[in-house]
């Protein structure tokens, strides 16, 4: 048997790279234009050190200046530099939103799995998801941040608790339609343990929702981040988040709408930016749905 010479094999061109890029942002607008902007933020919030000053330090002296070349935010009214501020903010939003998307959809997947092969599991466990879906998710929130210090870490597992049933849910229905399809049968059939069922058969079958559905959690982090701040029950209020600037200037509105308009656009933009990529994300691994539309 002769080996294959790859050193004669053509590489792609670079247009037909181009080509297949612009075919894709035809077919795909909404995904794009949300993973732009998003990576604009994580960017953004990565090198925050390097574009943006301390976020933390008050000069009494320039507060409440309008924007400027060199403030180009301006300042609140204890003399921050809301530029640095709203950047640091970008990195409490993402950090709290990814992780409330990454620990709701590894317990939810989890737990959904075997409440939705094991019947005496499910009956216990989708009635406690059940009273947590009737207790509305700010409330409880606020109820678990409120028992404890603030910090991010507590604002995380506050808003990831309320999420597991929605993804539980999820994941059950799921499991309930595969779990008597032929090849989940053949498996048994062939001998295969239950934890090989779940998670080599059964669980593939749940990735592409379970994307989708971390978009749409990561969203709503944000947006109860934000509110538990601006409420007084999220992060402490010397720690740099959107929530936290809207909160402590709203009184000078008026005056200095620039306080609040940065730090409202920014929380617009990045919930707008994760909504979309579910959005092109749902239809690009539901072609289906897609030509519904």
């Amino acid at each position: 048997m002769t080996a294959i010479d790859t050193s004669t094999v053509p590489a792609p061109a670079p247009g037909n790279r181009l080509v297949r890029f612009g075919r894709f942002a035809r077919r795909n607008p909404t995904m794009l234009i949300g993973a732009a902007i998003l990576i604009f933020f994580v960017t953004v919030a990565i090198i925050a050190p390097l574009i943006a000053g301390d976020p933390m330090l008050k000069l009494p002296t320039r507060r409440l200046q309008p924007p400027s070349p060199e403030l180009r935010f301006g300042t609140d009214q204890l003399g921050q530099d809301v530029f640095a501020r709203t950047v640091y903010g970008a990195r409490v939003s993402l950090i709290v939103g990814l992780s409330v998307a990454t620990i709701s959809i590894l317990i939810g997947l989890t737990i959904g799995l075997f409440a939705g092969y094991y019947r005496r599991f499910d009956a216990v466990v989708m009635r406690l998801m059940d009273g947590l879906m009737a207790i509305p998710a700010i409330l409880l929130a606020i109820a678990m941040v409120s028992l404890n210090q603030g910090s991010i870490g507590i604002v995380i597992a506050a808003i990831s608790i309320p999420e597991l049933p929605r993804v539980v849910r999820l994941v059950r229905s799921i499991v309930l339609s595969v779990k008597e399809l032929p090849f989940v049968e053949a498996a048994r059939a062939c001998g295969a343990k239950t934890p090989r069922i779940l998670f080599r058969h059964i669980m593939p079958s749940t990735i592409a929702p379970l994307i989708v559905q971390a978009t749409y959690i990561c969203a709503s982090a944000i947006l109860v981040e934000a509110s538990l701040s601006f409420l007084g029950a999220g992060v402490p209020p010397e720690v740099p988040s959107w929530g936290n600037m809207i909160a402590s200037s709203r009184l000078y509105l008026a005056r200095a709408p620039w306080t609040i308009f940065c730090p409202a656009i920014a929380l617009a933009l990045v919930v707008l930016a994760v909504n979309l990529l579910g959005d092109g994300l749902r239809d690009r691994l539901d072609p289906r749905l897609s030509r519904r539309l």
